[in-house]
C-alpha cells in the first residue's frame, strides 16, 4: 500500500484489520451484545416545527452520495450510478437533477460531494461534465482508498496477472471516515461552515434530502442518526439495528452473526428493523471523534469472501477486509435511530431490482423523486412487488 502512494492512515488501518483476520477474527457479535430495539422515534410523527428548522438549517448542510459501486454482482465494469434507470436518466442524472431542483426551490446552493473508488471516478467526473449548472465552491468529488483482496487459503496478498486491478477492492463504504480525513474532505467542509452531512447510496433514489428529517437531527442536536425502516421476509438476511447491553445502539450485519444463531438473526419479529445505509452526522461531532480516537474509528471488521474475479464466480476465493458506515453509530454517545418509510430504501443490487426501477412500478416525479405509481393498489400496504430472476439467465446485464 504504501507503494503504491496511498494514505498512511490507511495503511495503518488495514494492518490493523489484517492482523485481525490473522488472529481468527471472525467479527462476530452474537445475541448478547446484539440486544433487540423496541420502540424508535417515527417519521411519520415529526411535527412541522421540525420542517421549518430544517429549512433554516439547509444552507450548513451537504449531501454525500457514495458513488464507489461497479456493480460487480451484474457483471458491470463501470459505475453502477451511470446506468440507465427510466429512459433518458441514469442514477447520477436523478441525484444531480434533485440536487438542482432543491436549490431551485429553497434558493440555498445545497452542496453535492460524491465518494467515488478509483474504479469510478473518471468515468463519473466525465459524465458530470453535461452538469456545469451543478457548478459549486466545494470539491464535488473526492476518492476513497483500496486495500489488497486476500487469497481465502493462505492469507497472502492476491497476486493477479491477468488483471492486477482486481488484485485491489475498496475498504467497504466504512471507509468514509478514513477518505473525508486523507483526502481534506472533513476539514473542507467544516472550513466552509458546513454542520450537517447527510449521507447515502447513490443506488438509492429513495434517499432524498428531506428537510423535516434535517430539522429533526438538527433541533435534537444529534450526533448521528441513522434511518431504519422495518424489516420484512425479504429484508431477512440484512443487516439489523441492535442494542449493547449499555442501551447504545448497533449495527449487526448478516457476516456478523455466529452460525448458531442464524434463524435468531433472520427473526424479523424479534430484530425488527434494518439499517438503510441514509445516515445523518453532525460534522464538528465527528471531527471531536476521530481527533479523540486517533482517527482510527474502531469498526467491527467484515470479512468478505469472494471470487477473486467478480465475473467468475469459479475464480479463487479471496477475502475482502471490510468495514460498515453505519456501525459507527455505536461509536456516537447520544446517536438515535429514526423510523422511516419503506419508500426511502429502494436499492439496486442486482438484476431483479434494476427490473423493478425499470417497470412502471416506479415513476419519477417533476422534482425527480422516485414514488410508487398510484396505479398501484393502495390497500392494505402499497408494497413493490417481488421479482426473482433466474441469474443463470439474468443475472448480468
Amino acid at each position: 500500500m504504501r507503494a503504491a502512494g496511498l494514505p498512511e492512515l490507511a495503511t495503518r488501518i488495514f494492518e490493523q484489520h489484517y492482523n485481525l483476520l490473522l488472529a481468527g477474527a471472525t467479527g462476530y457479535i452474537d445475541s448478547h451484545e446484539a440486544r433487540p430495539v423496541d420502540q424508535l422515534p417515527d417519521y411519520l410523527e415529526l411535527s412541522d416545527v421540525y420542517l421549518a428548522a430544517g429549512e433554516a438549517a439547509l444552507q450548513r448542510t451537504v449531501l454525500l452520495k457514495l458513488n464507489g459501486g461497479l456493480g460487480t454482482t451484474m457483471g458491470m465494469s463501470g459505475p453502477k450510478s451511470l446506468l440507465p434507470v427510466k429512459p433518458g436518466l441514469t442514477f447520477l442524472d436523478i441525484i444531480v437533477r434533485q440536487v438542482l431542483h432543491v436549490r431551485r426551490q429553497s434558493g440555498v446552493r445545497l452542496p453535492l460531494v460524491l465518494m467515488n473508488s478509483y474504479n469510478t471516478h473518471d468515468d463519473t467526473m466525465a459524465a458530470l461534465a453535461a452538469y456545469p449548472e451543478l457548478e459549486q465552491e466545494l470539491p464535488i468529488a473526492f476518492i476513497q482508498g483500496k486495500r489488497p483482496k486476500i487469497w481465502a487459503d493462505s492469507f497472502e496478498p492476491v497476486d493477479w496477472p491477468d488483471d492486477p486491478d482486481k488484485e485491489w477492492c475498496p475498504p467497504g463504504h466504512g471507509d468514509i471516515y478514513v477518505a473525508l480525513v486523507t483526502t481534506g474532505m472533513l476539514q473542507t467542509l467544516l472550513d466552509g461552515g458546513y454542520e450537517y452531512l447527510f449521507v447515502s447510496n447513490s443506488d438509492n433514489l429513495g434517499a432524498v434530502l428531506d428537510t423535516r428529517i434535517l430539522g429533526y437531527f438538527a433541533q435534537e442536536r444529534l450526533p448521528f442518526l441513522m434511518e431504519v425502516a422495518n424489516r420484512t421476509p425479504a429484508d431477512s438476511k440484512g443487516g439489523h439495528l441492535s442494542r449493547r447491553p449499555d442501551g447504545q445502539l448497533l449495527l449487526r450485519e448478516l457476516s456478523q452473526c455466529p452460525p448458531e444463531e442464524l434463524a435468531r438473526f433472520q427473526d424479523i419479529a424479534r430484530y425488527r428493523y434494518f439499517n438503510t445505509n441514509n445516515l445523518w452526522v453532525h460534522l464538528p461531532t465527528l471531527a471531536s471523534v476521530l481527533a479523540e480516537h486517533d482517527n482510527l474509528l474502531d469498526l467491527p471488521l467484515i470479512r468478505n469472501e469472494k471470487p477473486v474475479d467478480p465475473t467468475n464466480p469459479a475464480s479463487p476465493r479471496v477475502y475482502q477486509l471490510e468495514t460498515a458506515m453505519g456501525s459507527a453509530i455505536s461509536l456516537f454517545p447520544g446517536a438515535q435511530a429514526l423510523r422511516v418509510p419503506r419508500i426511502r430504501f429502494v436499492p439496486v443490487k442486482k438484476t431483479n431490482d434494476l427490473l423493478l426501477l425499470w417497470s412502471d412500478v416506479y415513476e419519477i416525479t417533476p422534482d425527480f423523486v422516485l414514488r410508487l405509481s398510484p396505479a398501484r393498489q393502495t390497500y392494505p400496504q402499497r408494497r413493490p412487488p417481488l421479482i426473482y430472476l433466474d441469474e443463470t439467465y439474468y443475472g448480468l446485464i
